[in-house]
């Protein structure tokens, strides 16, 4: 997950928004900690799960990493409340699935899966990566959606170019 993370920020610009779905510990905040070592943003990035948003500058002078976990929200509407800079900033939202109505014109949606059963392993430390405590070293089914002209013409992560 950290892996694709690192080249999908290798390609997202400010102005991006993207959304990430899955079960808990599928890995969105893995993913994110990619993301944000692919834009050169200062870290630690950890699941904003309390404080709801976090903003991770650029230290290679790029765009801003803001993480949003969304799973307390129960809108766009809520979602807009937080004002982020969506135009400055690459906004990842775990948990933002469906929330996006109003709020951007063009998105990217990372849906994780994980395998059937992970859940059980994981609560008993089976195959667990000594670096993430309590998630599973599995392998994940993930797909990526683009929406909106940003994505139109753009092809997928891990696409030959």
């Amino acid at each position: 997950m950290h892996a694709l993370g690192r080249e999908l920020g290798g390609v997202l610009r400010a102005g991006d928004l993207v959304v990430l779905s899955g079960p808990l510990g599928a890995g969105k905040t893995t993913l994110t900690r990619g993301i944000g070592e692919g834009l050169g943003v200062r870290g630690p990035i950890t699941s904003p799960t309390f404080v709801l948003a976090r903003t991770h500058p650029s230290l290679i002078g790029g765009a801003p990493l803001v993480h949003v976990d969304a799973y307390r929200l129960s809108s766009a509407l809520e979602l807009d409340d937080l004002d982020i800079d969506f135009t400055r900033s690459v906004v990842v939202v775990e948990w933002g699935e469906g929330m996006l109505e109003g709020v951007a014109e063009s998105w990217l949606e990372v849906r994780i899966e994980r395998p059937t059963g992970a859940d059980e392993r994981q609560d008993a430390g089976v195959g667990q990566d000594q670096g993430e405590v309590g998630e599973a070293d599995e392998p994940r089914t993930v797909t990526v959606t683009g929406f909106g002209p940003r994505w139109a013409a753009t092809p997928a992560v891990g696409d030959p170019a």
